[in-house]
């Protein structure tokens, strides 16, 4: 049977970007999470998460890098065609990585890759101001797209390390700018990382579209997190923000459901997971 006739019985239909948007105008968090192959993408879905990421996070989490750079647009192809196999409610969204929307056109080309080989519903990229262009030449072409904005882990050597973002007032005004004209530009939704509360806050009452947080603090409209983060598979040190939901639990799906109500009540992020 089609995919799509199956839908029509769901309890709950398919994710879309207008789904987004009405949950931030009901005030209703958006739960999202990464996930990078099949069967974690249909526990994900399973639990009741809105948003699917296919980051290029995979870089570091799966192929065992230091940064998310070596990532090619063909690793996000072949990991959100098969994430894309495991959801049927979840919104797919898939990252351009690092110099793969280095023009308008080359963005237009990636972004269709994503979309017509992988399955992806959105397109994710990183960057200020200085992305409205690509971000237009998207948007024209009915490609849906988040930006990303704070912490930009493409941008790593450049700004020297993972540190939170816009603790100076003229960063956290820029950063403002930034979201606006990347709405104005045509972004559908914003994704803000490691900035202090009062930024995501700020942002988040700035813009009409969604803002989902990762360390943003608890007043965006939505958060996420990396799966193997939340399922405590990840070794060594974690960042602030991350919560290991395992910690009591006796399934990942059990896990995953807790961390889905956790964002629903706002009961996460709590502060010891929030920037100052």
């Amino acid at each position: 049977m089609y995919k799509q006739l199956q839908q029509r019985n769901m309890a709950s239909p398919p994710v879309n970007v207008s789904t987004l948007r009405q949950m931030k105008a009901d005030a209703e968090p958006i739960a999202c999470l990464t996930a990078y192959d099949a069967s974690f993408a249909q526990l994900v879905d399973m639990a009741g998460t809105d948003l699917v990421l296919v980051g290029d996070s995979l870089g570091m989490v799966i192929q065992g890098h230091d940064t998310t750079v070596p990532v090619t647009v063909d690793d996000v192809v072949y990991h959100t065609r098969i994430v894309a196999r495991g959801l049927r409610r979840g919104f797919l969204v898939a990252d351009l990585p690092f110099m793969s929307y280095a023009t308008p056109e080359q963005a237009l080309d990636n972004a269709v890759r994503l979309m017509q080989e992988g399955g992806a519903m959105m397109v994710k990229l990183e960057g200020g101001r200085n992305q409205t262009a690509v971000v237009e030449c998207l948007a024209r072409h009915d490609i849906p797209v988040c930006a990303h904005l704070g912490l930009k882990p493409q941008s790593v050597h450049k700004i020297g390390g993972f540190k939170v973002q816009g603790r100076e007032r003229g960063a956290a005004d820029k950063m403002t700018d930034d979201a606006l004209a990347l709405q104005n530009a045509g972004a559908d939704l914003v994704l803000l990382e490691c900035v202090p509360n009062e930024v995501g806050k700020t942002i988040t009452a700035a813009l009409e579209v969604p803002v989902i947080g990762i360390g943003a603090g608890p007043f965006v409209d939505g958060q996420i997190l990396v799966l193997y983060d939340i399922l405590g598979i990840t070794q060594g040190r974690t960042p602030r923000f991350v919560q290991n939901f395992m910690h009591g639990r006796d399934s990942q799906l059990a896990a995953i459901e807790a961390y889905v109500t956790a964002v629903k009540d706002r009961s996460y992020p709590a502060k010891e997971h929030c920037f100052s």
